[in-house]
């Protein structure tokens, strides 16, 4: 440390040699500079921001006439390796089709930990599970949400379409267990 360091520490008339402070024109040229930058950086790049939408296959998977309330179907979308069922529910769901809105269609993996629930359908509680992992149960008719167990997510529903008697799948809401993507 020089003498001269050692006197302007000392010495209370020159603040901004003073560690840790501005002086006066060192701090107006910084606001002026922020100012600019707040405004001339936000016109700056794409203007627009765009939502990317998934093209999923519209996939026929069924008839209305062919269902049975309570009784589930197995089927595969959007490719054979992902298993899906389709159940009748006698009372409307949510995203449900059909006359009664009461059609409606999930992956039959559990959100926690990928355990099958296939099978597993409870008709009289309009619910898939125990899932055999750790016992997560879903209410089909409410969007496929967590009723018990550990899963935090709903269960992953299957869109569909009913054009006349025959059924469709169209997609996903939400993402299939395991996968980084549905396609």
């Amino acid at each position: 440390m020089t003498a001269n360091t050692a006197v302007d520490k000392q010495n209370p008339a020159s603040p901004d040699k003073l560690p840790g402070c501005m002086g006066r024109r060192q701090f107006l040229l910084t606001g002026a500079a922020a100012t600019v930058c707040t405004l001339i950086l936000p016109g700056v790049g794409p203007s627009e921001v765009q939502a990317l939408e998934m093209a999923y296959p519209r996939k026929r998977i069924g008839k209305v006439s062919q269902l049975q309330e309570g009784v589930q179907i197995n089927f595969s979308y959007p490719d054979a390796a992902t298993s899906n069922f389709l159940v009748k529910l006698g009372v409307e769901g949510g995203r449900g089709v059909g006359a009664g809105k009461d059609i409606v269609a999930f992956n039959s993996l559990c959100t926690h930990m990928g355990g099958p629930l296939t099978g597993l359908y409870q008709h009289e509680h309009k619910a898939a599970g125990p899932c055999p992992f750790h016992l997560t149960t879903f209410d089909l008719s409410r969007y496929g949400i967590v009723i018990a167990g550990h899963a935090s997510e709903s269960l992953t529903q299957v869109m569909l379409e009913v054009d006349g008697d025959d059924i469709y799948a169209t997609g996903f809401a939400g993402l299939v267990y395991g996968k980084h993507a549905n396609l």
